[in-house]
């Protein structure tokens, strides 16, 4: 299964999750010349940029792994001009989800793990 046929299932998930969660969904996808982020939501209390990490049940490394320092720099400038267009009075939040996967086709969500604050806004 190829890595984008697997992060549109993961994100499909991540977005069910959300919204049974309380969360309204605002984007997906939003892409701008810095950037693309995976999902916004918001709450009462928080905006909330998402990325999504969906690997097979035998990866080496913990999907969290891959969001790097540059992508967490690119998440917060791409989130900054995604705020300074749409304001609102909502408190950031960065979260990242791994979603993992089995290997069968049609694929099937094994696990859904959310950190949520996984990256702070300093030193971008």
């Amino acid at each position: 299964m190829s890595d984008k046929i697997r992060g549109q299932i993961g994100e499909l998930a991540v977005v069910e999750y959300l919204v049974s969660n309380g969360y309204t969904l605002l984007e997906r996808n939003y892409n701008c010349r810095y950037g693309e982020i995976d999902i916004i939501v918001c709450n009462n209390e928080y905006i909330v940029f998402v990325e999504v990490k969906a690997r097979g049940p035998r990866t080496i490394a913990s999907p969290c792994e891959f969001v790097t320092k540059s992508k967490q720099r690119k998440i917060v400038t791409t989130s900054c001009f995604y705020l300074s267009n749409k304001k609102n009075n909502l408190q950031p939040r960065y979260d990242v989800f791994e979603v993992t996967l089995n290997d069968e086709l049609p694929p099937k969500v094994l696990n859904i793990r959310h950190i949520e604050n996984a990256f702070l806004t300093r030193g971008r």
